[in-house]
């Protein structure tokens, strides 16, 4: 989940312009940290700092042979940064070390930093030391890591220089007498690399041997803090904030949705007009269709479509189903906007690397998103409007503006989506006046004049809290462009054609250990920061939350009984504790005065008027 990039060879230093090109271009797949190690006068010389790199950190002497360098998004390690120096081994990594507790104990061994990457060396010179040789080092390693793992180990004592990935995400090209390395083939193609091939297995390289200890410059220590998930206490106290009432609401008769779902009516039976209305969502089309949709029977050899991959459920299970079922192997793209967690970012590594599928990672600038969270939400508790209360995840929205660039980039004809059909909720937009569209076959609203529509409501709301007006509204309304309006060329959604049951779904996750959240039984949106938040102000102020709508549509595909559902929903609906003070944590906000001020506001009208406030 980060980038890596460099280059070796006599005249290395004539390319500095190739070596800046990729430093900038391997940017967006991180700018928490930067890291270089490069060798010149007969010396490896490691530089390391908190910011993301820059165009002075890859100019260097006409003798330099060796830069390898490496912008990082943060992950499994709030401390220290890359390269890492452990062993006489120098190490860049791409992904996580998903069990790194159950290596560092196979090693007999304990880390001196705070960052996982720190184990790799570890167990490469435990390898070595056995007379393994680096080819069967790193295939040992492998074989013991769970997670995605690309990494460029630099052996300076025996004179090597070790590249390897596990799942794909590290290309080589040459260049005249240089050989230059990135984690994404279109950055050596935009250096003028020629032969440009996937690492799939170890390769070595001879260079300088040098046994002495290198330089290390860290021009800045990372005091910068990341709240891990899988880290926090299950509580201290202050969870016990959170409430959980049980309203008294009158809910449909054939499904469960409740009197304060907007817009909703109920017959002389009391079945709801979301019911009345409901037109089957899930009945599949078929594997032979999909293939044709994507064009992939026709081909030979076929192309690799782009496949977005959040981590959930649903992406994880249609990656699966693409690679194991059709055996097509995707390329896949994920969008981090900071409201991945760790624990989502973790899923995404383990199955890229059970799949052996290529990950390529587009993060945002995250203090900047986090930031205009923080901002949108103080704006909302200043006066709360479940109309409004999607503005704090409207930074998301990005994921679709980049998605087009890389399939073109790829070369890629088709983009494969997964979203899942039953996920439709229209309270959403409800809340803020809009009635449902019942013919709307998207699990969002599309098209020029929708989101002329929405916005003009959204705008109207803006109006009456002042506070919503920040730099952030740029940000959202282009987002909300890209997902909503510009047109995505190629794109497919696997699950028109292939039919989702939820017990098949997480039976084969759980079969490649894909972890669940500490604080649900719910396998939905467990790796989403925003979803536990928002479905806490919902339910406290509405009564209900989007279980309670997915559950419903479940009812109404005759997936589940209403009495199943209903069982279900009162325990999705408890309050998560871990999720939601990660969420405050990140952004920025305290926990207790938050929920305080939240807990204070209550629901004061219908569901049909959306009228909430204190």
């Amino acid at each position: 989940m980060c980038g890596i990039h460099g280059g070796f060879g006599d005249g290395l230093g004539h390319h500095s312009g190739s070596i800046s090109k990729l430093a900038e271009l391997s940017k967006r797949r991180g700018r928490d940290s930067s890291g270089t190690l490069h060798y010149s006068a007969r010396t490896y010389e490691i530089k390391r700092s908190n910011r993301s790199s820059r165009t002075s950190d890859t100019r260097y002497e006409a003798g330099t042979f060796l830069i390898m360098g490496h912008n990082r998004l943060m992950t499994n390690g709030e401390r220290d940064n890359q390269p890492v120096y452990r062993d006489s081994i120098a190490c860049l990594h791409n992904g996580i070390v998903n069990n790194e507790a159950e290596l560092w104990e196979y090693l007999e061994a304990s880390p001196n930093f705070g960052i996982d990457t720190e184990v790799l060396p570890a167990a490469m010179r435990h390898f070595l030391s056995k007379g393994l040789s680096p080819e069967q080092s790193v295939t040992s390693l492998f074989n013991l890591c769970r997670g995605s793992v690309t990494v460029v180990f630099l052996l300076a004592q025996e004179g090597q220089l070790v590249l390897a990935s596990n799942n794909g995400s590290l290309y080589l090209g040459k260049k005249k007498e240089c050989t230059f390395f990135s984690s994404e083939k279109y950055s050596l193609i935009q250096i003028g690399c020629e032969t440009i091939e996937q690492v799939s297995k170890p390769i070595i390289f001879e260079v300088p041997k040098n046994p002495e200890i290198p330089i290390i410059h860290d021009r800045e220590s990372n005091k910068r803090k990341q709240p891990f998930l899988h880290r926090l206490p299950r509580g201290n106290g202050e969870e016990l904030l959170l409430r959980y009432p049980d309203f008294e609401l009158l809910r449909c008769s054939k499904c469960i949705l409740p009197e304060t779902m907007p817009f909703i009516t109920f017959n002389a039976q009391g079945v709801c007009s979301y019911c009345e209305n409901h037109e089957v969502r899930s009945a599949p089309l078929g594997e032979r269709s999909f293939l044709e949709a994507i064009n992939h029977a026709e081909q030979s050899p076929p192309s690799k479509p782009l496949f977005p991959f959040s981590g959930g459920r649903d992406s994880s299970y249609g990656l699966h189903y693409m690679v194991n079922k059709l055996g097509i192997r995707p390329t896949t793209y994920t969008y981090d906007w900071g409201m991945i967690t760790d624990l989502g970012r973790r899923n995404i590594s383990l199955m890229c690397a059970e799949l052996g599928v290529e990950n390529i990672v587009v993060a945002a600038n995250l203090s900047k998103k986090r930031d205009n969270i923080r901002k949108n939400l103080i704006a909302w508790l200043r006066k709360p409007d479940l109309g409004m209360l999607n503005i704090l995840t409207a930074g998301d929205k990005h994921f679709f503006k980049y998605a087009g660039p890389i399939q073109k980039e790829l070369g890629a004809s088709r983009s494969i989506w997964s979203f899942n059909p039953l996920e439709t909720t229209h309270f959403k937009a409800g809340f803020l006046g809009l009635a449902p569209d019942f013919g709307e076959k998207k699990v969002y609203r599309t098209g020029l004049n929708s989101q002329l529509t929405y916005q003009a409501k959204r705008l109207a709301a803006i109006s009456k809290n002042p506070r919503y007006l920040n730099f952030s509204l740029i940000d959202t309304l282009q987002g909300e462009y890209h997902r909503s309006v510009a047109k995505q060329t190629g794109s497919v959604q696997l699950f028109d054609f292939v039919g989702w049951e939820e017990l098949e779904v997480e039976k084969t996750l759980d079969g490649f250990g894909w972890e669940r959240a500490p604080d649900t039984n719910s396998s939905w949106r467990i790796g989403d920061g925003t979803a536990a938040f928002y479905n806490y102000a919902n339910y406290l102020m509405a009564g209900f939350t989007e279980h309670d709508t997915f559950r419903s549509n479940q009812i109404r595909e005759q997936k589940i009984s209403r009495n199943d559902a209903l069982q279900l929903v009162r325990d999705e609906n408890q309050p998560r504790y871990q999720n939601i003070k990660w969420y405050l944590d990140v952004i920025g906000l305290e926990f207790t005065e938050t929920i305080r001020r939240l807990n204070h506001f209550q629901y004061l009208g219908n569901g049909n008027s959306a009228r909430f406030g204190r």
